[in-house]
């Protein structure tokens, strides 16, 4: 397990899934409220991805270029910041134009009908 994840498994659940998830979870809201597109999301997990890698390595001893490691930990950081970025984006949209739209699940929104602009 050590060789596929690139550190032991505490170090991968207390940096990669608490800490850096929460980072995850607060960097996808954050852009989410922003109204910024879905591209930073990928840029900010990378480096998120990188910032977890040299922590494993510094505090844990984990291998530093562990090719893995980095793409098991940074797919774990994205998924969380997408699924937040998701939820707060369709949350912003429904309350912020409740008449244009309306909820379809957690994670999608849809024009309600007969909400298009008047001619």
């Amino acid at each position: 397990m050590e060789g596929i994840l690139g550190s032991s498994l505490p170090a991968f659940i207390v940096l990669t899934v608490c800490v850096f998830g929460l980072c995850g979870w607060l960097t996808g809201q954050t852009l989410a409220q922003g109204w910024k597109p879905w591209l930073p999301v990928i840029g900010y997990t990378l480096l998120m991805g990188v910032g977890d890698r040299f922590l494993v390595f510094a505090l844990f001893g984990g291998e530093l270029l562990s090719l893995h490691g980095f793409l098991i930990h940074t797919a774990i950081i994205a998924a969380v910041t997408v699924v937040s970025y998701r939820l707060t984006m369709a949350r912003r949209m429904v309350s912020q134009y409740p008449w244009l739209y309306e909820r379809t699940g957690p994670f999608s929104w849809r024009e309600k009908p007969g909400a298009g602009l008047a001619d």
